[in-house]
């Protein structure tokens, strides 16, 4: 059985949490910061979860993290 190659792009955005699933980043949180709140900036620099939809791609992008 052939070794499936890690996405490298896709390695530097996700990390895989113990219970399975997958983190990302937001976006919107590297220039023109003056003009966004700071209650919208604060919430962009937190994690959160892949969707439902993406799993299952992002999850083969990255089969050895």
């Amino acid at each position: 059985m052939p070794k499936l190659k890690t996405h490298k792009g896709a390695a530097k955005r996700f990390k895989k949490t113990a219970s399975g699933k997958v983190k990302r980043g937001h976006s919107h949180l590297r220039h023109i910061l003056t003009s966004k709140a700071k209650k919208r900036k604060r919430k962009l620099g937190s994690s959160a979860l892949v969707s439902d939809g993406d799993i299952r791609k992002v999850k083969r992008m990255i089969p050895y993290q």
